[in-house]
């Protein structure tokens, strides 16, 4: 079937196989070169493999939950969000989420996934106390910090290049409500948004919607969105009567691709613009459903197609701290000169993440997307040249078109990775289309 990542560039025609036991699994790893694919909500092609791709999703059973502990034991197909329905009205909720509830704990793990909170919690991994991962021989192995603790660190963050992770056990965080104490400030400019960000370091989560097309003295503007989970003694009353918050809002859908011309530099700069303004009317304390805060866009059903029919690419990088500041009015320059702006933008600070192959580092993260065009290649080629002289690195999860030379450039934990791969027999059984576009 034809198959791509959530940005729907690249799009190949996949053998899809999807077994329902670790029996077929192992049975589907012995016919070659294979990689485990979830909801499909990595952007690119770190979930393709156009000769054996294997679907986790009915590897979906939530085995066992300990109420003392918080760990749940499930299989690597159980979506995020199913695991929030059955646990939140019990006082219990992820520790880590990216901005979308529809990937799976699996996914989740392989890309080591980065939330709101990294800069105080890290990433998902952190919250992971053990791994199942079926290697090339199809033997499946727990691995831990304490166990086959090298396996466990190159599977967290591994992209799935590892093994296939069958079971995990997942530590989630007690919580008294579902609803998220948001707190908005409006930062007039980039140094403004970054004195936000490291006044409230404290702050539990903490993310930033950014124009990348102002310029000048407006260069980086931005809404920075804090929050914390509300205890319940602190509600307002209306709120006491649905602690965990109102069921999620009806979902609307994009029903068919937006025409190419739709999103463009005028388009961009008036959403922008007024995006902007109507946050900055809106600043101060608010309480908002967890659903709300954490994932607006998974109100929007099929909200990729937005870009259009040949897709979109997402840039993200990390820069460090040190470098931070000028890397990031670099890349936002050249971003507004281009006139290839993103009206999905955001601004996060991060942690040192202890992984082996993770992506965070302490510093800023930015990522933005683009509808896919030959111009809009080129300037992503230029920004990874910006991220390389500022010493960042770059997202795997989000990437779709980087070269093995980038990659190595930014990154020399990849060319261990590689060898690592080779040296426990992992590069001959596991393989996605980025796994050999970057010779991993």
């Amino acid at each position: 079937m034809k198959l791509a990542g959530w940005g729907r560039y690249p799009a190949r025609d996949c053998v899809v196989t999807t077994p329902r036991t670790a029996e077929e699994l192992a049975a589907t790893l012995a016919k070659g070169p294979a990689v485990a694919r979830g909801n499909g909500r990595a952007y690119g092609d770190s979930a393709l493999n156009e000769e054996n791709t294997i679907s986790t999703r009915h590897l979906n059973r939530m085995i066992r939950f300990d109420e003392t502990s918080g760990v749940l034991e499930a299989e690597a197909g159980v979506l995020l969000g199913d695991v929030i329905d059955a646990y939140l009205p019990r006082g219990w909720f992820p520790s880590v989420t990216p901005g979308t509830k529809f990937v799976t704990l699996g996914g989740m793990a392989a890309a080591d996934v980065h939330g709101k909170n990294h800069h105080v919690d890290g990433g998902f991994g952190n919250f992971v106390d053990w791994i199942d991962v079926m290697g090339p021989d199809g033997v499946v192995v727990r691995a831990s910090r304490d166990d086959n603790a090298d396996l466990f660190d190159w599977t967290i963050g591994g992209m799935g290049l590892t093994g296939v992770i069958l079971r995990l056990g997942l530590r989630l965080r007690r919580v008294e409500t579902g609803w998220i104490e948001q707190r908005t400030i409006a930062a007039p400019n980039l140094d403004a948004a970054m004195e936000a960000f490291e006044t409230h370091h404290n702050a539990p989560y903490s993310v930033a919607w950014i124009d990348c097309l102002s310029t000048g003295a407006s260069l980086g503007r931005s809404l920075i969105m804090l929050g914390d989970h509300a205890p319940l003694a602190g509600l307002p009353n209306k709120f006491r009567q649905v602690p965990f918050g109102p069921p999620p809002a009806q979902k609307r859908k994009v029903p068919f691709n937006a025409p190419s011309f739709a999103l463009n530099r005028f388009t961009v700069k008036a959403f922008n613009a007024l995006y902007y303004h109507m946050g900055a009317r809106k600043t101060g304390t608010d309480y908002v459903p967890w659903d709300t805060y954490f994932y607006p866009l998974d109100s929007i059903l099929g909200w990729n197609k937005i870009y259009g029919r040949r897709g979109f690419v997402q840039f993200q990088c990390v820069l460090p701290d040190g470098h931070a500041r000028a890397g990031l009015e670099a890349l936002l320059m050249r971003i507004s000169d281009a006139g290839q702006g993103s009206f999905l933008a955001v601004l996060k600070k991060l942690a040192t993440d202890t992984h082996k192959f993770s992506f965070p580092m302490a510093g800023y993260t930015l990522a933005l997307d683009f509808p896919v065009s030959e111009k809009v290649l080129s300037l992503m080629t230029e920004l990874d040249s910006i991220t390389l002289d500022h010493g960042g690195r770059f997202y795997l999860a989000k990437d779709a078109r980087m070269t093995d030379t980038t990659l190595r450039a930014s990154d020399p934990r990849a060319e261990a990775f590689a060898a690592m791969r080779v040296e426990t027999g992992a590069a001959g059984a596991f393989a996605s289309l980025q796994s050999a576009r970057l010779k991993l």
